[in-house]
């Protein structure tokens, strides 16, 4: 088995199990929360965030998945941004958590997902031990 083949099985989105417990649970949380005050919305969104960014980080260095470095990235920042104006630190306005809504759903699920993909191809070239640097 070639090493582009176990980097692929290795790759949570691919699977359906996986993709559920790293990306599907939090996203209904996220969903579910946002119907709830803002206190429990605050925390559950970032803890969701958190999750899918962890999630997305490790599936990076599991597989090269290439979306998951950015969107990790980008779903931790979010969680700090859910906390800041849950906390009322930063005002977004008064439909900031709508706000907030629209930049995971455009970021998450939709730029950082499909453009690097389209840019770079869905997995990063692994490294060749041994033979230099890259």
């Amino acid at each position: 088995m070639g090493e582009a083949t176990s980097r692929k099985q290795d790759d949570w989105v691919k699977n359906s199990r996986s993709f559920a417990l790293a990306w599907g649970l939090p996203t209904a949380a996220l969903i579910g929360a946002a119907f709830v005050a803002s206190p429990a919305r605050t925390i559950v969104w970032a803890l969701a965030l958190v999750w899918m960014g962890g999630a997305c980080l490790a599936n990076a260095t599991r597989c090269g998945r290439m979306h998951c470095y950015f969107t990790g990235p980008f779903f931790l920042l979010m969680a700090v941004a859910t906390l800041l104006h849950g906390f009322q630190v930063v005002w977004l306005g008064p439909n900031g958590w709508i706000l907030l809504g629209v930049v995971i759903l455009a970021g998450g699920y939709g730029a950082l997902w499909y453009v690097p993909e389209r840019l770079w191809g869905k997995y990063r070239e692994a490294k060749n031990p041994g033979h230099g640097p890259g």
